[in-house]
């Protein structure tokens, strides 16, 4: 019923080998964030009582939930992207269109294909949530609702990001308008409350209010299936017109992009072929100035890579677009930021953690999805290979595409740098005991926004260099962004996870050290099937050992350094060791690239 796209990926799917690794993976994740939750909650060393055991099954329950929403949520969007988006970059999507198959063939065979990974790895974690039954504190009702928000969120998400890539022509643009898209639609519907009461002063109406934003974000109807009101009632449960409200997005997505399919597709102007000169004109012709190209002839830099990254439309005819809704979602994220900032007269705790870590995760994504797709592009569009012939040298190349990454995402770099010296110049990097006294809080500050400044920039840094290592090491161009990209997000989410398990045990970390060594090998051992699976090498190897555990070292400085107080450890201790590390991972990545390209021995093997 679905076509032979989505007959295709039904059957294939499943047996390939990378999903296997992908599903072991998260069940080993699940695994460890369970060990790591009954060390922070019960311990290994008494015998927990049935309301211990209870307690736990709950914040077990709640922790995974809001990861695997957090997963499906952006990887949805990402994968119905991506998957559309190789096609054109291929130039196999305009085969699709000159088939016999049905638009609504093309268009639900893409996206429903795309969601079957994740759909398998949804089916592979619902019994995780059963089993949570086994310990108490949760109803099957409740589960059957998360698993009810899962489906919807996935089914949504996939749909945007498959009607963004049918209505985009680039890889970046797609990936990056599905990001922002899903940060868009989530602010809005965050801010929905406020919006509404600037033209409605019925108070009684904010309850009302409040339901209907739990039908749209996914969030809060998950919170509200795992804190469910203690009053019984007989209105109907909020994940359920969730649900319906998703499938109704699902429907109107995909239907509008049947709709349009074949308006946007193929997408561009038509090639005009140029008249065929007369021989009295083609004699008129000086030929030291002709040039194949119609038009005036522009010079070309010395880095010609360079030249096209920044003087081209290299990466589609409507950037602009991107930017612009990443600075409304910047501002949107800005506003509710500084708003609990300046708020009262005493700063609230962890206060760059309500801007900054947004602003700073979706900066990451963005920088790193420029730089896997300025090389998967050149390898889907077959000019990879044409660029490795020529006499251009491997620095040449590497400058050239980091030049134009940093150049094309000047615009994703600067704002977080700019919250960082916000932020210190208002003092939510000093010490508490320093910021309510007012002593030696300038100096104090600019201790703190030069090293925070350091830890963000390297960390841009490492993103892009991320991308670039990884596309160049990996052929297939869905596989190199889903591992960039899921980099990005398990190197952020992880490190949520372990500040989230700190605090709610009273920033105590003697009594985990056990469970947290789990999630680092995990860690490490992910970190290294990205940086180095295939073609290993020492500096590699040593990179993906340092680098998580120099986050979780100055994860646990700055929550912990001073036991008793809120006051952190001294900033340049942090700056020093994520600065290392992730420095040394940047040079263990970019030293073999402008020596030698990693992909011509591939090349010369595939030839031979």
């Amino acid at each position: 019923m679905l076509g032979p796209i989505f007959a295709r990926e039904f059957v294939t799917v499943p047996r390939r080998d990378k999903h296997h690794i992908a599903r072991v993976g998260l069940l080993a994740l699940l695994w460890v964030i369970g060990l790591t939750a009954w060390q922070a909650t019960v311990g290994f060393n008494l015998d927990p009582t049935l309301g211990q055991t209870a307690h736990f099954g709950l914040l077990y329950f709640q922790i995974i939930s809001y990861v695997l929403l957090t997963l499906l949520l952006f990887f949805s969007a990402l994968s119905a992207a991506s998957t559309i988006a190789q096609e054109k970059d291929r130039r196999t999507f305009i085969l699709l269109l000159l088939t016999d198959m049905r638009d609504y063939e093309i268009v639900l065979g893409k996206m429903l294909g795309s969601l079957l990974p994740i759909g398998i790895i949804l089916t592979c974690v619902m019994p995780v949530f059963f089993l949570c039954l086994l310990l108490g504190g949760i109803s099957v009702e409740q589960v059957i609702q998360a698993g009810l928000v899962f489906a919807g969120t996935s089914l949504a998400a996939g749909s945007l990001g498959g009607l963004i890539a049918l209505w985009r022509e680039r890889t970046f643009q797609s990936l990056a308008l599905a990001v922002l898209g899903l940060v868009l639609y989530l602010s809005l519907v965050q801010g929905l409350p406020s919006l509404v009461g600037m033209f409605v002063a019925n108070v009684n109406s904010d309850a009302l209010w409040s339901n209907i934003q739990a039908w749209f974000d996914p969030f809060l109807t998950l919170r509200s299936v795992l804190e469910p009101p203690i009053e019984g009632g007989t209105e109907i449960a909020p994940a359920y017109i969730f649900f319906a409200v998703m499938i109704a997005f699902c429907v109107f997505l995909n239907a509008f992009g049947i709709w349009k399919l074949r308006k946007w597709n193929p997408s561009g102007e038509p090639i005009i072929q140029r008249e065929v000169p007369s021989e009295s004109e083609l004699e008129a012709v000086d030929r030291s100035k002709a040039h194949a190209a119609p038009g005036k002839a522009r010079a070309v830099w010395e880095n010609p890579i360079l030249w096209r990254e920044i003087r081209t439309l290299a990466y589609g005819r409507r950037p602009l677009m991107v930017k612009l809704i990443y600075f409304l979602v910047l501002g949107l994220i800005c506003y509710f930021a500084f708003h609990s900032l300046y708020r009262s007269g005493e700063r609230p705790t962890f206060a760059a953690a309500y801007g900054l870590i947004p602003a700073g995760v979706i900066s990451l994504l963005l920088l790193a999805a420029q730089a896997v797709t300025s090389i998967t592009s050149e390898r889907d569009g077959r000019t990879l290979d044409l660029l490795l012939v020529t006499d251009l040298s491997p620095r040449e190349f590497m400058i050239g595409k980091i030049g134009g990454v940093i150049w094309n995402t000047k615009e994703f770099l600067i704002p977080p740098l700019v919250m960082v010296i916000l932020y210190g110049l208002a003092g939510a990097f000093a010490p508490a005991t320093v910021a309510n006294s007012g002593e030696g809080i300038l100096a104090t500050s600019w201790l703190s926004i030069v090293c925070s400044f350091g830890t963000v920039l390297v960390m841009l840094a490492f993103a892009i260099m991320l991308g670039l290592h990884v596309a160049l090491r990996i052929d297939n161009s869905r596989l190199a962004i889903g591992n960039t990209l899921g980099t990005i997000f398990f190197l952020s989410i992880g490190t949520l996870i372990s500040i989230y398990l700190i605090i709610i045990n009273g920033n105590s970390l003697g009594n985990q050290l056990l469970s947290f060594s789990g999630f680092l090998l995990l860690g490490i051992g992910g970190f290294w099937w990205v940086l180095s699976s295939g073609r290993p090498a020492p500096a590699l190897s040593l990179a993906s050992t340092i680098c998580p555990l120099a986050m979780f070292y100055s994860v646990t400085n700055v929550l912990i350094a001073k036991p008793g107080t809120n006051e952190s450890t001294d900033p340049l201790i942090p700056f020093l060791m994520v600065g290392g590390t992730f420095g040394f991972a940047i040079y263990a990545m970019l030293k073999p690239l402008i020596s030698e390209f990693e992909v011509v021995s591939e090349v010369a093997a595939r030839d031979e």
